[in-house]
């Protein structure tokens, strides 16, 4: 029995729970899957492949921040295919996060609301596991972010660089997600600038030149003015990626009960929001910057879509709150494909052909 036909099986009964319990158990399956299981096929280089800010990712297909929040699974997401996985949000100190309940399915939407509100152990707790992973391999980006209460949210941005940089595969700037109040407010061109110099500064500092790559993640919900200045910091301060986009606080017409509920919401109706986004970065950027799309990729053709938009790499997570975790090695077996469908040999072959 494979992946897909366990996750139906369970299906009902997952959901039946509130979905932050039903999270809780999905991480805990993960936590006993052995790392010989035969549902968790080792993604290995191949005609998938893709190289972005100087790394080899064995496919494009990874997993976004927000369903590993404290590191406690990317060896066995690793193991089902993913070709990489990006933990956290990780603050620097512990923090409890919004009230619950904090955490809808839209079932009817195929969507997800989220106000978890950096939810998460902290950064010393997230050090230790990551410290017992090394020399494993495999790609693990590290998603940090600002604890509500800081003083100075910059400073936190620069002490979890100075923490991670040693045992991250990239870092991962979380300044764009809607439920920490004035968050978003650091995208903010003079801002936004002089927080990423803040942290390649505490990158040199923990490792020297040659540190880990920075991402940077950005909100759906910019201006027109707001995507011509994160673009332009992005190619001076030479970012390894933008990833496009975190959730949105927009409400396309959705059918769930849960539809009036604040935060932030992915999945299906974020679709097109996402695409045109990343279609603007791409734009802004001249292509001069890689850029990992996110939102709403629940098939191989959402996938594929957002490769030839401009993406060099995708991320999931609402997809699989309703397709299982085996949802990435599907998608994955799915673009060879359509590479081989549209005559490309490569990823990077087939990035950006819909727009430039």
């Amino acid at each position: 029995m494979n992946m897909f036909s366990l996750f139906n099986l369970a299906r009902p009964a997952i959901f039946a729970l509130d979905p932050e319990k039903g999270h809780r158990l999905a991480i805990a399956a993960l936590k006993r899957m052995p790392a010989n299981s035969a549902f968790m096929p080792q993604a290995k280089p191949g005609r998938l492949a893709v190289e972005v800010a100087g790394l080899t990712f064995p496919n494009p297909v990874g997993v976004a921040a927000g369903f590993d929040k404290d590191a406690e699974v990317p060896d066995a997401l690793l193991g089902l295919g993913f070709g990489f996985t990006e933990v956290g949000s990780i603050t620097p100190l512990p923090q409890a996060g919004n009230p619950k309940p904090r955490l809808f399915r839209l079932v009817e939407d195929k969507a997800v609301i989220n106000r978890m509100g950096f939810n998460n152990s902290g950064a010393e707790v997230a050090l230790n596991r990551l410290k017992q992973r090394e020399g494993r391999g495999g790609i693990v980006g590290i998603n940090i972010g600002a604890n509500k209460d800081s003083d100075d949210r910059s400073a936190d941005y620069a002490t979890m660089t100075r923490i991670m940089a040693p045992l991250a595969s990239y870092l991962a700037i979380n300044v764009s997600s809607p439920n920490t109040p004035g968050l978003r407010a650091l995208q903010d061109e003079a801002a936004l600038a002089a927080l990423i110099d803040g942290i390649k500064a505490a990158s040199r500092d923990a490792v020297g030149e040659g540190g880990p790559p920075v991402f940077l993640k950005v909100a759906p919900d910019l201006e027109p003015a707001d995507i011509d200045a994160i673009a332009r910091i992005a190619i001076d301060r030479k970012l390894g990626a933008l990833i496009v986009s975190n959730t949105t606080i927009s409400r396309p017409p959705l059918r769930s009960r849960h539809a009036d509920e604040t935060g932030g919401l992915s999945g299906a109706p974020v679709r097109d929001l996402a695409q045109q986004r990343l279609r603007d970065f791409r734009k802004a950027t001249g292509g001069q910057v890689p850029l990992v799309g996110v939102g709403g990729i629940a098939t191989a053709e959402h996938a594929w879509d957002r490769i030839r938009a401009g993406a060099s790499l995708v991320q999931l997570y609402s997809a699989m709150v309703y397709h299982g975790p085996g949802l990435g090695a599907q998608i994955a077996g799915g673009l060879k494909r359509l590479m081989k469908r549209d005559g490309f040999g490569s990823i990077a072959e087939a990035v950006g052909t819909d727009s430039d």
